[in-house]
């Protein structure tokens, strides 16, 4: 089965691409390039577009045809996502309008001082979601997985010289959890992806789109055991230039003599998912998930 290597399909030369267009001509010519990119994709990259087929006929229920026109989209929109990304790392976030849903939850966050976790997916844009969240005025951790390319982020980086947001490493020793708890005493976010796991990980089984598939138990365990207040958050792409932004109400779970601390791990988990079926449900070709999530092996 195919498994999740911690990598996304743009390369460090895409990227370089993409900023001179943004630079040059500005976005349109940027998702006009995209138009060729995504072809090449939907017709060369067999075994990803086996997943999203399959995902789209098995899990969303659309007919063959539709099906194979939408898995076209979702490559297109997921290069589109990517030269958003760029635009906004590149201070060109005045291109893009924004509606905010539960921006008030996060404030409050801040504001009490004891420090947040956000989870969030590979659904719609989640590094535009991470750059929204400098209005809440707080210092943003991000957790994620080395082999996300560490050539990309430094190339990044250097676009705008400057870089707000602090990157934990997620490491197989799990030395992480160290600076997670370190940032969280201070009052800082943390923010986390639940929906990839590593090989390493430890994983839970749950019902999702109608099959079983397993989600990393590591943000929804550290969210129970850190006792601090977590939100679910999503950016989704609602036009060209129009994102979403929306935040659950934070909650703290407690475990209680009552309520053991597996059983919160599993309503988390659980909560988080139902967040995110309706996400998949409303907005079927942002998600950009191009393995077999519901291999359980």
């Amino acid at each position: 089965m195919a498994k999740w290597d911690g990598k996304s399909h743009a390369g460090l030369l895409g990227y370089k691409i993409f900023v001179l267009l943004l630079r040059y001509g500005g976005l349109l010519p940027a998702y006009f390039v995209l138009l060729f990119v995504s072809t090449y994709y939907y017709l060369f990259s067999i075994k990803s577009s086996k997943h999203i087929y399959k995902y789209l006929r098995n899990h969303i229920e659309f007919g063959f045809i539709k099906s194979i026109f939408t898995l076209y989209q979702n490559y297109f929109i997921f290069g589109q996502t990517l030269v958003d990304r760029v635009a906004v790392i590149a201070g060109l976030s005045k291109k893009f309008s924004y509606d905010f849903e539960g921006e008030d939850y996060l404030h409050q966050m801040v504001k009490e001082n004891k420090g947040g976790i956000l989870i969030s997916a590979h659904i719609g844009n989640w590094e535009i979601a991470g750059h929204l969240l400098y209005r809440i005025k707080a210092k943003i951790h991000v957790v994620m997985h080395v082999a996300e390319h560490e050539k990309i982020k430094s190339y990044l980086e250097g676009v705008k010289g400057s870089n707000s947001m602090n990157v934990i490493v997620l490491k197989d020793d799990f030395s992480h959890i160290y600076e997670i708890s370190i940032a969280l005493s201070k009052g800082e976010i943390i923010c986390m992806h639940g929906d990839r796991y590593m090989p390493w990980s430890k994983k839970l089984c749950t019902d999702f789109l109608g099959k079983p598939a397993n989600f990393p138990e590591g943000p929804f365990a550290l969210a129970v055991s850190m006792k601090v207040p977590v939100s679910y958050v999503f950016a989704m792409k609602e036009s060209l230039t129009h994102y979403q932004f929306s935040a659950t109400k934070p909650i703290v779970y407690t475990a209680s003599k009552l309520i053991s601390k597996h059983s919160l791990v599993l309503r988390a988990l659980n909560e988080f998912k139902v967040e995110m079926e309706e996400k998949i449900k409303n907005h079927p070709v942002q998600w950009f998930n191009y393995y077999d999530f519901w291999s359980l092996n």
